[in-house]
């Protein structure tokens, strides 16, 4: 985007998502393999069993790119989503999964135990948007994740891609499902990368699982965080509670690094590098 205002920010998901914005879910290559990549790595973290198909949610479900990939391996879905003009052009591809138009923050309108999974692909962050004088993020996430999570089967697995805006973000979110029952954490791919970088959330419902590692973060030595874990107790998001996305310590470190192999001078006594300058007599 050539203002590099991020969505959310220029109107509410149902204004975004016209007829315009939606063609390029069916029209644009680069787009559709996005969405297929984060959809099929979104469907390995549900780690579902092997040769069984399932009954899947798929929430923010657009023009229906993530439910392809579904059908294509076998599962059935049902995809929710609050654009009009994105459910039509999921009609239009016939895609195979049922389509719900709905507000996820006003819940979920399914009965308990219904799914065995959900996957959700850049749809979360919407949430924390306040669009109307009436919406509350903390609220409409409580509504949210308490209804997904009675509407999954214990045992089952919710993933979400999502854009986290920043730590603050993350902590309400994670925060709201905690709140709702889930357990879980939030799995980073590829954490050294600034263009390659993901985040999916990956929530437990009813039992507590081992959040799965992010893909990535074995080529570096530097110890960036490929995931942060979470239980259903009130525990803060440490790993990344008070610090900028951008500007921590890994991101000033890979900077003065930058500068130096560009021969340009670093300062050496700050506090990331544990050493001070001696007073001068």
């Amino acid at each position: 985007m050539a203002s590099g205002r991020r969505p959310e920010h220029m109107a509410p998901p149902e204004v975004f998502y016209n007829q315009d914005e939606a063609k390029k879910y069916s029209q644009n290559s680069r787009i559709i393999e996005i969405q297929s990549q984060m959809s099929e790595r979104a469907l390995e973290l549900l780690s579902l069993p092997e040769g069984e198909p399932c009954f899947l949610l798929d929430v923010g479900c657009g023009s229906g790119l993530s439910g392809d990939y579904l059908s294509e391996e076998g599962h059935v879905w049902v995809g929710v989503d609050i654009s009009t003009a994105m459910l039509d052009v999921a009609l239009d591809r016939e895609v195979e999964g049922d389509l719900v138009l709905g507000d996820m923050g006003e819940g979920m309108p399914f009965r308990a135990g219904t799914f065995d999974g959900c996957i959700s692909i850049s749809a979360l962050q919407w949430l924390c948007n306040a669009d109307k004088t009436s919406h509350s993020p903390p609220k409409r996430l409580h509504v949210f994740f308490s209804s997904l999570y009675s509407c999954l089967s214990r045992g089952a697995r919710a993933i979400f891609q999502l854009y986290p805006e920043n730590s603050e973000q993350l902590e309400l979110i994670t925060s709201q499902a905690m709140r709702a029952g889930f357990s879980g954490g939030m799995v980073v791919d590829y954490p050294n990368s600034s263009k390659a970088k993901k985040f999916f959330l990956c929530l437990f419902a009813g039992v507590s699982g081992v959040v799965p590692k992010g893909l990535g973060a074995e080529v570096s030595g530097r110890n960036v965080p490929d995931q942060v874990q979470f239980s259903g107790q009130r525990t803060r998001f440490k790993n990344l509670k008070g610090k900028s996305v951008k500007k921590g310590k890994d991101w000033i470190l890979d900077k003065k690094e930058r500068r130096r192999r560009q021969g340009r001078e670093v300062r050496a006594d700050t506090k990331y590098t544990g050493r001070h300058r001696k007073p001068q007599f």
